[in-house]
């Protein structure tokens, strides 16, 4: 039996895309016959959520997988400054970097997902000294994304010194996984790679998210991070705008970052009443929220830097049979079209409105929709697909020695 071991900087109870896909991904592999180990820190995100430990290790079963939870610097606020943000993104991959040397004789494939990108660090660490195959993850562009947000100055040491580890990386791997084709056209325009690259989308779990019986509510959703990259402030203006005439409830279901600036937003515009915030919820009851919602909103912003990007919760609305109503150009563009599940809007609440008016206005249109956004996902993003396709590369590496 193969052994593998997954490092992540989140995995559930945490709600994030990426948590959720660890997740999903480490139990179809040990549901296939491949012994899985997660390296996670003690839940910490959304920052400041989750009471802070201070144990050493805690290892638990989890649905057949073994999930090693690290200590690392947890933040107390829900915005932590750099310092902070840098001690939780810095300390736990340094941890699973010792673990994993003390039981490097154990695994067979090291997977590191990034972002953050020094999740990679046990995965160098490990491939300098051992046999291990390394499994490089990476989900999205994180230097280029925190200097399009503003988190990092473009030709700062700081910059210089990630880009120079993050090619140390790529020169080492044995494979590089990627969410879409852009991204891996991304990579590849500025690092030099010299291993496979193969298409790990997000994708999402099908069986999980599925349709419900539910009377539909006069609501849209956003379910998902609620962070910098999103324009979920221009999606309440919209809803604002809109309110004369269709009566309508915009719910946020999730945490993060900018929650307390968009709080203030909604409460300077009058539109408590109109703007739900509903936290973070189980899991087990995302499905049933956004089946009985119209339609789920998408709101990347308009930014290069994040034409790569593929939110997994447009996979999640189309799973539950809802069309969405994304933002943004390049990959989220494309899914919308392909599918036939998703209209892109204009990053302004004007054109938002404009584009939720006309959906809403066609009822049987947004029903087509949200048929075909069910069959795509299940035809092309199923998890458990993906995870088949990992489990084959995890194979062939480990037989051929590549």
């Amino acid at each position: 039996m193969k052994q593998v071991c997954i490092v992540s900087q989140h995995f559930p109870p945490e709600k994030s895309g990426n948590a959720s896909r660890i997740y999903d991904t480490a139990v179809h592999l040990a549901r296939l016959g491949i012994d899985v180990t997660v390296l996670a820190p003690h839940p910490t995100f959304p920052t400041g959520s989750f009471p802070r430990t201070w144990k050493r290790s805690e290892t638990r079963w989890v649905d057949g997988v073994r999930v090693v939870r690290l200590w690392t610097w947890q933040p107390g606020s829900g915005d932590p400054g750099f310092p902070s943000r840098m001690a939780y993104y810095l300390l736990f991959p340094l941890h699973a970097a010792l673990w994993l040397l003390a039981n490097r004789s154990r695994f067979d494939v090291i997977v590191t997902s990034t972002p953050p990108l020094f999740t990679g660090i046990p995965g160098y660490v490990l491939k300098r000294t051992s046999n291990v195959r390394w499994i490089l993850d990476i989900r999205d562009l994180w230097i280029d994304a925190s200097i399009s947000l503003g988190f990092l100055r473009e030709g700062s040491l700081y910059e210089r010194m990630s880009r120079r580890f993050e090619q140390m990386c790529l020169s080492r791997t044995d494979l590089v996984g990627v969410t879409t084709e852009e991204l891996g056209r991304r990579i590849r325009s500025r690092y030099e790679v010299t291993a496979p690259m193969e298409l790990m989308p997000n994708g999402v779990n099908t069986e999980f998210f599925r349709p419900a019986s539910q009377q539909k509510k006069r609501q849209i959703v956003y379910a998902g991070n609620v962070g910098h990259a999103q324009d979920l402030d221009k999606v309440a203006l919209a809803v604002k705008s809109m309110n004369g005439t269709y009566n309508l409830k915009f719910l946020i279901v999730g945490d993060g970052d900018t929650r307390e600036s968009l709080e203030r937003l909604v409460k300077a515009e009058n539109l408590t009443d109109s703007v739900i915030f509903a936290g973070t919820l189980p899991r087990e009851e995302i499905p049933r929220l956004l089946s009985e919602s119209l339609l789920g909103v998408a709101p990347l912003k308009l930014l290069e830097n994040l034409e790569y990007a593929a939110p997994t919760k447009a996979y999640e609305y189309m799973a539950c049979g809802i069309p969405f109503v994304g933002c943004g150009n390049g990959e989220i563009a494309h899914l919308a079209e392909d599918s036939g599940a998703g209209v892109i809007a204009g990053n302004t609440p004007e054109a938002i409105a404009a584009t939720l008016s006309s959906l809403l206005d066609d009822p049987e249109r947004m029903e087509e929709m949200g048929r075909r956004g069910r069959e795509y996902v299940a035809k092309h993003y199923d998890r458990k697909s993906v995870a088949m396709k990992l489990k084959q590369q995890i194979e062939r590496m480990t037989w051929t020695g590549a």
